[in-house]
């Protein structure tokens, strides 16, 4: 039982804003977005980020739409510092867009900083020191003149260097961490005397960053605090007003979306909420809250599964089928009143007109998600019946988003039967489904060979009526075998497991692929002795059930060049 909080724990008092002005306002433009996904230790995963994993989310962040990027730690982690010299020295970084680095207010940690940046077109550098009581009292034990000289003679030290390195275009920025515990009045002394240092105006803007390091009150509170600030701070049309919310309570984004209200500029946080505790704002919900009320939020997220799956990838931390927008779960309707509205939704649907279909905030398919996965079946009526089955009869153990998919083709024969289906019929089917298919391209067999450190192989196979042997090399088999067969796909997600004990033992392997032109992932199965084989069969088999599903004209395209006499032994 838990305890009397009120012996514990004090009340968060709100500020008195009587004349607040929030309230009545209304976002009609998308704030600036910065990204700190990348920071090292920002996730807090049990695996860091690898050098190369870095490299792969910056790329996705791009691709996404994002112009500033918060790309590590430089003093903190060697990882983050070298992260920060191979975008430098390899020109990763487009010219429109500003990498941004943050640093204690400690002079060796801030050196070592602005050196990670040299030779940067365009950089953020982020100051931020702790200014709450708490902090004061208890972590660095000075007042308030004390903590005021530790943010003040950083941001001194911060505009030397700068001027050491004119090549960069620099913008400053200043965090006072645990903002949203720190009194008004101080946190307010403390930034005006970094943007007097700084020279704020509107022409060099300071960005001004202020953290609801632990998320403490109500989002209420939080924008009554941002509107006290944008009204009280000096030099204010030289600074972009930036909020840093973290989830603690649960209400990141509804603190963010007020705090927009209440005049913040700028929004920092984390694709699908990561960061450490409870994570930072969840910046793809912020977005796509904003597109539902028709308002572009600036970011390209109609490829949701393409950035879901790579945050997986490069953060190993699994998405919430429930999460908003992109879990799995999200767009589907398993009760069967749910399921009777949506159908109606879809048949009264005029596409002419505003989007407006039961249950469904926003259309799926503005997300790359198809149709088809919002109305399916649950364990009561097919699809864990049909994943059971499988496993006990064939020991056959799908991806659960499979499972999504097969149950439809179940679902269309008993669909047409109205008869029970058994497990002998639906292997029947699932073979039909996924290991049968054999156009364009029938599997004949394959070799690999080492190609100057990279995987290379040899690929049989049939291709209108002619035997050819394709050549490809990559990171790995799946990686040169896409190679072999220049097939316009991506690969999303895979898996391997095995069918049976001992000799019999089989291996089964999965592959989640994605084509433009075909709504939603598509997978792919192989079966077979070698490992390596039931790999191939597995990327085969999605590719054919993709060109089955492509209209004919478009069908060309998915392998996209003919293959050419070097790919022929």
């Amino acid at each position: 039982m838990l305890s009397d909080p009120s012996k514990k724990y004090r009340p968060y008092r709100p500020i008195r804003l009587t004349d607040r002005t929030w309230p009545d306002a209304e976002i009609t433009r998308p704030p600036v977005w910065m990204s700190t996904d990348l920071r090292d230790g920002n996730q807090a995963l049990f695996e860091p980020m690898s050098v190369a994993a870095k490299l792969e989310m910056f790329k996705m962040l791009l691709a996404v739409g994002f112009k500033e990027i918060e790309v590590g730690f430089p003093s903190a982690s060697e990882t983050d510092y070298t992260v920060v010299r191979r975008l430098i020295e390899e020109d990763r970084i487009p010219d429109d867009v500003r990498i941004e680095v943050l640093t204690q207010a400690r002079d060796h940690l801030i050196e070592q900083t602005m050196t990670s940046l040299r030779g940067a077109k365009r950089a953020i550098i982020h100051l931020y020191n702790a200014t709450s009581p708490v902090f004061r009292k208890t972590v660095f034990r000075l007042d308030r003149a004390g903590v005021r000289e530790v943010a003040v003679h950083g941001a001194r030290l911060i505009k030397q260097l700068a001027a050491a390195q004119p090549q960069t275009e620099w913008t400053f920025q200043y965090s006072p961490e645990t903002f949203s515990a720190t009194e008004l009045d101080f946190a307010k002394e403390g930034v005006d005397a970094v943007t007097a240092i700084w020279e704020a105006t509107p022409e060099h803007p300071v960005i001004v960053n202020l953290a609801a390091t632990v998320e403490m009150s109500t989002p209420n509170v939080f924008a009554d605090q941002i509107e006290w600030m944008h009204r009280h701070l000096a030099r204010r049309e030289g600074i972009v007003l930036s909020v840093h919310p973290h989830n603690d309570r649960g209400t990141a984004v509804a603190a963010a979306e007020l705090a927009v209200m209440a005049g913040a500029e700028r929004v920092e946080g984390c694709l699908f909420g990561n960061g450490e505790r409870t994570g930072n704002v969840d910046l793809v919900t912020l977005a796509l809250n904003l597109y539902t009320q028709g308002v572009h939020p600036g970011l390209d997220f109609s490829r949701i599964n393409d950035v879901a799956r790579t945050v997986e990838q490069c953060t190993r931390l699994p998405i919430h089928p429930r999460h908003p927008y992109v879990g799995d779960l999200v767009f589907t309707a398993f009760a069967g009143s749910h399921q009777d509205a949506i159908k109606k939704g879809f048949a009264a649907r005029n596409s002419d007109e505003p989007w407006a279909v039961p249950y469904l905030p926003i259309d799926p398919e503005d997300l790359g998600r198809t149709y088809e996965s919002v109305i399916r079946v649950n364990s009561q009526s097919g699809k864990g019946g049909v994943a059971y089955l499988l496993e006990r009869e064939y020991g056959l153990t799908m991806p659960r988003r499979m499972q999504v998919e097969f149950s439809h083709a179940i679902q269309r024969v008993t669909d047409t039967s109205g008869k029970e289906i058994h497990a002998d019929e639906m292997w029947a089917i699932f073979r039909r489904e996924y290991l049968e298919p054999a156009e364009p391209i029938a599997y004949l067999g394959q070799s690999l060979f080492d190609a100057d450190e990279r995987q290379g192989i040899r690929l049989k196979v049939r291709e209108k009526g002619r035997d050819k042997v394709l050549t490809g090399v990559g990171n790995g088999p799946i990686d040169a075998l896409l190679d072999a067969l220049a097939a316009a796909v991506r690969v999303q997600h895979y898996e391997e497991h095995s069918m049976g004990r001992g000799s019999d033992a089989q291996a089964v392997c999965f592959v989640e692929l994605a084509c433009d032109g075909v709504a939603g992932d598509i997978f792919g199965v192989g079966i077979d002795g070698n490992i390596v084989s039931a790999s191939v069969k597995a990327v085969i088999s999605g590719i054919n059930r993709i060109w089955a599903r492509l209209p004919p004209t478009q069908r060309a395209a998915l392998l996209h060049r003919e293959w050419p006499d070097r790919h022929y032994a």
